[in-house]
């Protein structure tokens, strides 16, 4: 399927201010990909789709997970916010016909993940720092992120921990994993 094509059912499936957010996902992508040499293309596409799940209501979500198989862990279960990485990677997989490396992306850019490769990482910081958000210092957030991918996951995730804790909401233990991770690979390289 073509960019133009996903697009528009993104478009008609979310609300402005969330397909605007998409928009800005797949441009900041696109941004990093160019840094870091991987698919722009790819990016671009994962980027516009990679929240194509997030405003899918509870029980239609449910129904979804069950008849796909889609199976919640403990944490997903109490923040329902999270369910739709899992969901949003199996769309994409079975409306789009994403291969398995693009739906990784989609499913590990909320939280992290350990395995992260360079292409998740790059959804995971775009989704993080693309031009409309306003809960992390975005200058900043961008600049490290242009720098050293693993220190733009790192500050990402260490930022999306304060502003959950600030919230209230449950933490999943994939970004606990991950920034500590994180932190022993730069311990080790010293």
């Amino acid at each position: 399927m073509k960019y133009e094509e996903i697009e528009k059912i993104v478009k008609e499936t979310l609300s402005e201010k969330r397909y605007n957010h998409s928009v800005g996902v797949a441009k900041r992508a696109v941004e990093l990909a160019k840094i870091y040499g991987e698919d722009e293309e790819k990016a671009k596409m994962i980027g516009i789709v990679h929240d194509i799940a997030k405003q899918m209501p509870k029980e239609e979500a449910l129904l979804y997970a069950k008849e796909n198989g889609i199976v919640f862990d403990e944490i997903e279960e109490k923040e329902p916010s999270l369910w739709h990485s899992k969901l949003g990677a199996d769309i994409a997989k079975k409306k789009f016909g994403f291969t398995e490396e693009m739906a990784q992306a989609i499913l590990y850019h909320t939280t992290g993940n350990v395995n992260m490769k360079i292409m998740d990482k790059i959804i995971y910081l775009a989704d993080k720092t693309e031009e409309g958000r306003n809960y992390i210092d975005l200058e900043l957030a961008r600049n490290i992120s242009n720098r050293d991918i693993d220190e733009g996951v790192l500050y990402v995730a260490k930022v999306a921990i304060e502003y959950s804790l600030k919230k209230n909401s449950l933490i999943h233990p994939d970004t606990i994993y991950l920034i500590n991770q994180l932190i022993e690979e730069k311990e080790n390289k010293k």
